[in-house]
């Protein structure tokens, strides 16, 4: 598990003083027990160039996370033994919800592009690294297969995708996970949703078959749930 070093994940959640109590908190939580965001800056996962498409982005925690590790790193307050951020990757995201798309133009003034579109319609622009977490489970498999083809054709030759999906063939791990994602949509006033979900194996041969070279890994260090992150490699 990366480490979570605690002043850059409340760097980036002071992002969100003028977006709202609620979004701060949330930011400041996520950041902190989710542990994908850090394992993309402790392990370099991301490139320096290009641009970064984060699809389905909520309210931007990921690109506040890399536009605060931008200004620390700058100070010189980087955490010792990791490798630079990316510091010329152009960050953009597209978010469906008004409300999340709008706390995150407020937290990134302009650092960063969020517009407002569902991912299933909006163009995409060319890039070097797309970024789908825990957002495919609400489309339907036709959609879910429209969104990473759109994306492959995106993406320059040896372009990375960056999926996080729950693993449906995880048994009691994916149960939970299952559980408390529908209990989240009862919450949100969604009971009639249902989400879609494949086995880690499925997730890694759909993206073999739109020609990615995939590697699997397990991103749910700290929790319950059945995580997984499919770091994949557009072929040249």
């Amino acid at each position: 598990m990366a480490q979570q070093p605690k002043a850059l994940l409340d760097e980036a959640a002071r992002l969100y003083l003028g977006a709202g109590a609620y979004a701060r908190r949330f930011a400041r939580n996520k950041l902190r027990f989710d542990p994908v965001f850090s394992t993309l800056l402790q392990r370099g996962c991301l490139p320096d160039r290009g641009a970064l498409l984060d699809l389905g982005c909520g309210q931007g925690l990921l690109l506040a996370l890399l536009v605060a590790a931008r200004d620390q790193f700058g100070r010189g307050a980087w955490p010792q033994g990791w490798p630079p951020p990316p510091l010329s990757l152009g960050l953009q995201g597209i978010e469906l919800d008004a409300g999340r798309a709008t706390a995150a133009q407020r937290a990134l003034g302009g650092r960063a592009r969020v517009t407002w579109h569902d991912i299933r319609d909006a163009g995409y622009p060319p890039c070097s690294v797309v970024v789908l977490f825990d957002v495919l489970m609400y489309l339907e498999e036709r959609d879910q297969l429209r969104v990473l083809e759109k994306a492959a054709a995106a993406l320059e030759p040896g372009g990375l995708l960056l999926l996080r999906e729950a693993d449906a063939g995880a048994g009691f791990s994916f149960r939970v996970t299952r559980w408390s994602e529908r209990l989240l949509e009862i919450l949100r006033g969604r009971l009639r949703n249902r989400l879609h979900y494949r086995s880690a194996i499925q997730w890694a041969g759909l993206l073999e078959s739109l020609g990615f070279s995939v590697g699997v890994e397990s991103m749910s260090a700290g929790t319950p749930f059945a995580n997984v992150l499919f770091v994949a490699r557009k072929n040249q």
